[in-house]
């Protein structure tokens, strides 16, 4: 199943007989609660989640950890509350930037749904095809989904991360100039770490916020060696973004393990290596 849907293919499955769950996971970095954007109109049936309050949990496998993992049961806790079931399919949206409906996505992939998929280009999408939006909150039976961890693989902690990009290819998400060390306004240390490529996910969409079509993302990616069959990782700031590029990287067919901690976590520790400028290092 293709891990993006579009406003068409979502507007016509919500029509149909077994319409999919749908997940309102607005969210932007350092913003307070969306809360009352999904209060002002959302996509009828969709719920709230909070990724800061009820996706994140309450430590990580580093003590910098900013958005650290949630813990299962908490987690599959929001997901019922929300509805979600094992034999229905999600679909999960932002507010067009990706990056939150993203992180639900690869949540939700981890820990074993067996179909999830990001709404492409986000509310935004939706609402320039024509599609309606409400202020009702809906009231849904509880789902029966309980997360069982380990069905993507994870980069657990920095030495894998380190090992993976000696031995294959590491990506970083972040914004260029915080790859080349230019600025850091979240973390201790500016950088990254040594043998990462800079990819931009914010590269991976047009000006629309819509994912590039499959064959150019594929082409972005070969050129640094992220190619079917080769061992691939992601990183960005703090698992978030990083969701976004593994989910661009399964549009464009390509396998990709999170370093969920990424960069708030390999800087936690001030005896780890960082590389500066444009190139892994």
């Amino acid at each position: 199943m293709n891990a993006i849907i579009s406003a068409e293919e979502l507007g016509a499955e919500l029509a149909g007989e077994r319409p999919p769950v749908l997940l309102d996971i607005r969210w932007e970095m350092g913003a307070v609660s969306r809360r009352p954007d999904y209060d002002a109109g959302h996509i009828p049936g969709a719920v709230y989640l909070d990724l800061e309050t009820e996706l994140t949990g309450p430590k990580g496998p580093g003590p910098g950890c900013r958005h650290p993992l949630p813990e299962p049961g908490a987690f599959g806790a929001a997901m019922r509350r929300a509805g979600v079931r094992t034999d229905r399919g999600v679909v999960v949206y932002d507010g067009g930037q990706g990056w939150g409906a993203a992180r639900v996505w690869w949540l939700l992939s981890w820990t074993g749904h067996p179909s999830v998929r990001v709404l492409d280009g986000g509310l935004p999408a939706w609402t320039a095809r024509g599609g309606a939006v409400t202020t009702e909150v809906p009231d849904v039976p509880e789902g029966d989904f309980v997360p069982a961890p380990g069905a993507r693989p994870l980069l657990v902690d920095a030495d894998e991360a380190a090992a993976l990009a000696r031995r294959g290819v590491l990506l970083d998400a972040r914004a260029g100039e915080r790859y080349r060390g230019e600025v850091e306004p979240l973390d201790p240390v500016a950088g990254h770490i040594p043998g990462a490529h800079s990819a931009p996910t914010m590269e991976n969409v047009t000006a629309d916020g819509l994912f590039r079509p499959a064959g150019e993302l594929a082409e972005r990616f070969a050129a640094f060696g992220a190619v079917p069959g080769a061992e691939v990782g992601v990183y960005c700031g703090s698992g978030v973004s990083g969701a976004h590029e593994v989910l661009a990287l399964a549009v464009a067919g390509v396998p990709a393990v999170l370093y969920a901690g990424s960069w708030s976590d390999w800087t936690a520790d001030p005896a780890r290596p960082v590389a500066t400028g444009p190139q892994p290092g």
